[in-house]
């Protein structure tokens, strides 16, 4: 089953706090930390129903199963990254909980009610296009990490259609476009509640945000968490996010 369900250049990684295993291209799509902290940030409902905006290859979706009974619905615009994604549900039996789409996001509201979800997860395209952007990745890391097939605006927007009321957005992002996110994010009526800085060494600069906002949440009340650090001087994983990637 493990090796007919491979593709070439594929392998399986396993997220060891997890039993989850998700099929890895390093040449098309392979997690990042910022996928993992994603998976591991929110409050997730116990049951409901949880969607995964930008899913690639399926990891914050398949991550965050361990943590609810909700059902969750995953949607990747590159027919590649959705079918490492299915296969990956597939190889987790997990195809009674996770369900992957293969659409434009802005489709959102084809695949699930509107105003009827509980907590929107998203790992979206950081940068915004320049003449070099093109230049500088393949075609799937370049949909996965440049605002090319959607933007942040599109995201918010979709969010705020396909909420329900005091439903949750939580996103993992770049700090230098916090304004922005906080901006937008205000705009389409997601009120920012909760904010976590990520560094990856300790007198480094943040280099990610993870941030949660409620739909139709007052504008008062955003909590600053303490900052997480990612490495230790050696390389080595800090404590709190060894214990994320490997358990207690």
């Amino acid at each position: 089953m493990t090796n007919s369900i491979l593709k070439d250049g594929e392998r399986i990684d396993q997220l060891f706090s997890t039993d989850v295993k998700i099929i890895q291209n390093k040449a098309v799509f392979s997690y990042s930390v910022d996928s993992v902290l994603l998976s591991r940030f929110p409050k997730f409902p116990k049951e409901g129903l949880i969607v995964d905006l930008c899913s690639g290859n399926g990891a914050v979706g398949l991550f965050a199963s361990t943590a609810t009974k909700a059902k969750i619905v995953e949607i990747e615009l590159q027919d590649r990254l959705a079918d490492m994604a299915q296969r990956s549900i597939i190889l987790n039996n997990l195809e009674d909980q996770i369900t992957m789409v293969k659409d434009d996001l802005a489709h959102l509201l084809d695949h699930v009610p509107r105003g009827k979800v509980d907590l929107i997860l998203c790992n979206p395209p950081y940068f915004k296009v320049t003449e070099t952007s093109r230049k500088n990745a393949s075609e799937h890391y370049l949909l996965a990490r440049h605002e090319i097939a959607t933007n942040l605006a599109e995201i918010c927007k979709v969010s705020q259609q396909a909420l329900k009321s005091n439903g949750r957005l939580a996103m993992v992002h770049r700090p230098d476009r916090l304004i922005e996110i906080i901006e937008t994010m205000t705009r389409f009526h997601l009120a920012p509640k909760r904010l976590q800085l990520v560094y990856p060494k300790l007198g480094k600069e943040a280099n990610m945000v993870l941030i949660e906002a409620i739909k139709d949440g007052s504008t008062e009340g955003l909590k600053f968490l303490p900052a997480l650090i990612v490495h230790n001087e050696d390389g080595s994983y800090t404590e709190e996010v060894f214990e994320i990637y490997h358990g207690s």
